[in-house]
């Protein structure tokens, strides 16, 4: 199939025509959205994530709130938007997987970058799937009321501990999150992740407002409320910066070849830019709404804002324990932090399954088992480092935070990088804008600033930032 793709960028090869035809049947059969706003529900769904929800509130405490809040929306400008763009750009033009889609734009070397990130894709849903059982296991903790009755916070640890120290609970929710995922991929991209997305993104922000209600609610609501809102430039640090940077990257489903598989069900007939500007609106709303919602019930039970990746398993089942409806609302987050998981894990599954019914002809059902089955499988291990393998390590790392190391650290800047590399400087972003332009597309001579934008972002800032970003996981800063 990827030297079939090529045929349009080099013709070279012999029977051309027949090839051709072969790659126009290919995609008139391909799935496709139903809709626009089953792109833009489907698209923000993967975006929103663990990543809004858990970690956005507690990197917020701990670099000094309004501050922090202020520098992520200038990286979400200069990082973040130009990498989405030019990863969904890339997926409409060529209206394949990003295996395919690399090779076809950039010449048969890039088909490996683009595989790269298909690979990371599936190395990421495999231990997010691991992680996201433990938050699907306690939306059932919370349910059966054990999440609201805490006498201290002792207790809370212990509860924790407990939980995490039983392998057969961690795997067997990785087993059940994964398996609700393989039931929605089952049912293909419009009946399937569209419908799913179309209900569970109104839903989540329902449940997610009703808690940003229930918070401001609260007796030392203003006290949050000022914490978020007015910058501590105290806290205004080469960290911070950092922080804001990777987190702005992250919190897109960047680098993992779902944007440019997403964008390949977009029709050109679509406004590209009015089609991704709400995604990612959205996704800053959520997180915004999120550390809202839980700054405002941390502050009325008198507790720090500062208490890092702990915060969702140790510091608010206590709040819960002290707030008013306590039960209730412990059952309405963990439903939201599930919520948020499922629509991401679909959509880091979802360009393995495009590459292979694409590049290797095979059904979707067949598609989506393989992916699942070697998710679980891989995922073991990670579901199984908190008790089984506590005590195997790797430089210092369990085998959960290896993978994610590996993946955030190296795997997913890297592919974000490379996007903006064949976008910017091999296939052209001359090429870019025009295809931006497509359908109902913006007129740049019209408004020549977005076009600048894009041209400076893409080709320079991006690129430079993700460097960045790199030479501080790594450890080089």
């Amino acid at each position: 199939m990827q030297v079939v793709l090529l045929i349009f960028s080099e013709i070279r090869y012999p029977n051309a025509i027949l090839l051709s035809l072969e790659v126009g049947f290919i995609m008139a059969n391909r799935a496709s959205w139903g809709s626009k706003l089953g792109f833009i529900l489907s698209v923000a769904g993967s975006a929103v994530g663990l990543a809004n929800i858990w970690r956005f509130p507690y990197i917020v405490g701990q670099y000094g709130g309004g501050a922090f809040i202020l520098m992520y929306l200038m990286a979400l400008l200069l990082i973040g938007f130009p990498v989405f763009i030019s990863e969904v750009v890339i997926g409409r033009k060529t209206q394949t997987n990003p295996s395919a889609a690399f090779a076809k734009l950039g010449g048969k070397g890039w088909g490996g970058a683009g595989k790269m990130t298909i690979l990371t894709g599936f190395f990421v849903s495999a231990f997010y799937s691991a992680v996201a059982g433990w938050i699907l296991g306690y939306l059932v903790e919370a349910a059966q009321g054990n999440l609201s009755s805490f006498a201290s916070t002792e207790s809370v640890q212990q509860h924790h501990l407990s939980l995490m120290d039983n392998p057969y609970w961690g795997v067997t929710f990785h087993f059940l999150f994964l398996l609700s995922c393989v039931g929605v991929l089952m049912l293909g991209v419009r009946n399937g992740i569209e419908r799913c997305n179309k209900i569970m993104m109104p839903l989540l922000f329902v449940v997610l407002i009703l808690l940003a209600i229930h918070g401001l609610m609260q007796r030392k609501a203003s006290e949050a409320m000022t914490f978020l809102l007015t910058p501590d430039w105290k806290a205004f640090s080469m960290e911070a910066i950092l922080v804001a940077l990777g987190q702005a990257f992250f919190t897109l489903s960047l680098g993992q070849g779902t944007m440019v598989t997403y964008g390949s069900y977009l029709s050109r007939s679509e406004n590209l830019l009015r089609s991704c500007i709400p995604v990612v609106i959205m996704d800053t709303v959520v997180s915004l709404l999120s550390a809202v919602a839980v700054f405002t019930i941390v502050f009325s039970a008198g507790l720090e804002p500062n208490s890092g990746p702990g915060l969702i398993f140790h510091t608010l089942p206590w709040v819960f324990s002290q707030i008013p409806l306590g039960h209730g609302v412990a059952v309405l987050f963990f439903l939201l932090v599930v919520m948020a998981a499922l629509t991401s894990e679909i959509s880091a599954m979802e360009p393995t399954i495009a590459y292979l019914i694409d590049e290797k002809r095979w059904k979707r059902s067949s598609a989506v088992a393989l992916c699942g089955v070697g998710a679980f499988l891989l995922g073991i291990p990670a579901a199984l480092s908190t008790s089984l393998l506590k005590n195997w390590t790797f430089h210092g790392m369990t085998w959960l935070d290896w993978m994610d190391y590996a993946a955030t650290a190296i795997l997913i800047p890297l592919g974000g990088l490379v996007a903006v590399l064949l976008v910017g400087h091999r296939w052209g972003i001359e090429n870019a804008l025009k295809e931006m332009g497509e359908g109902a597309g913006v007129n740049f001579k019209t408004k020549p600033w977005i076009s600048d934008y894009f041209w400076v972002c893409i080709k320079y800032t991006a690129p430079l930032l993700i460097i960045f970003i790199l030479i501080n996981i790594l450890g080089f800063i």
